[in-house]
């Protein structure tokens, strides 16, 4: 009974870490697929990245500071978010490896509470039989 509790619990966390592994891959590879235009192209980079009202309370030399940082390294990010779409099928791979190294483990902890039950059965102490008296007819 025990044996039969122990590999159904562990087929149904299997089964819901595959549910996982593959929600979370649908997600991540529409997330790379997508990275260029979720960016907002290059009319994005203009954009400041606070609402107006912030600009009341810094300096104004502090806020043009930081809106030419952000302008000066626009076109890299730009260029950053164009390759990411390329890196959807490393995406996959890695999906794949760490569903693998997830249901491995769950294996094996499967495996080693077959072994505690199996060692746990054998001790108890109605099970034990003593050597030699095995064989012997009951007493009346």
């Amino acid at each position: 009974m025990f044996y039969a509790l122990a590999w159904f619990l562990s087929f149904a966390l299997l089964a819901l870490w595959s549910l996982a592994c593959w929600g979370l891959h649908a997600v991540t590879v529409w997330a790379v697929a997508s990275a260029g235009a979720l960016a907002g192209g290059s009319a994005a980079l203009g954009a400041s990245l606070w609402p107006e009202w912030i600009n009341f309370w810094i300096p104004p030399e502090l806020a043009q500071a930081l809106q030419s940082m952000i302008a000066s390294l626009g076109p890299m990010v730009q260029a950053a978010l164009e390759t990411v779409p390329f890196l959807s099928g490393a995406v996959s791979v890695l999906a794949w490896v760490i569903w693998g190294l997830g249901a491995l483990t769950l294996l094996a902890l499967t495996i080693g509470a077959h072994v505690l039950i199996a060692v746990l059965k054998r001790r108890r102490p109605g099970n034990a039989r003593v050597a030699g008296h095995a064989d012997a007819a009951p007493l009346r």
